[in-house]
């Protein structure tokens, strides 16, 4: 931030859980918390797990595409994202991600109603992510991702 790499504050990135380990704090309290950030960028929906948050199939497809839409059309061509595993692999990459380990993609040819689609990158395909920690392979959404 000191050097000008802008922090974009989004709610799509959240955990897919509505459990209170997977649910946000209020901004009104991180702001307190967190000046140094701008917060003005957060649904203020956010932290409910209603409407595009809630802890439904529906909402987890939908807020995945919103957030591979929000991250293909922004102008940078590097973009760190820092999310939670859950929703990385069942709502944007289908990848498994050991904690702090990360993935390098980028938008290939794709649907453009499911936000792009992203092509892991095979340095760290092939090692199970950039630290190796993580599992190989795609892994889509299923059943215990959400309530039934």
């Amino acid at each position: 931030m000191e050097r000008g790499v802008p922090v974009i504050l989004r709610a799509e990135w959240q955990e897919n859980s509505d459990k209170p380990c997977d649910t946000g704090t209020s901004v009104s309290v991180m702001e307190k918390e967190w000046p140094q950030f701008d917060w003005s960028s957060v649904d203020p929906e956010f932290p409910t797990k209603t409407g595009l948050y809630a802890f439904t199939k529906d909402s987890l497809i939908q807020r995945g595409i919103a957030a591979r839409k929000w991250l293909r059309d922004r102008p940078e061509k590097v973009i760190a994202v820092v999310s939670h595993s859950g929703f990385l692999r069942a709502g944007v990459s289908y990848r498994q991600y050991f904690n702090a380990d990360f993935r390098i993609f980028e938008f290939g040819g794709g649907d453009d109603e499911i936000g792009g689609k992203l092509i892991e990158w095979e340095l760290t395909e092939k090692k199970g992510g950039g630290l190796g920690k993580s599992w190989q392979g795609v892994w889509p959404m299923k059943e215990d991702d959400y309530p039934s």
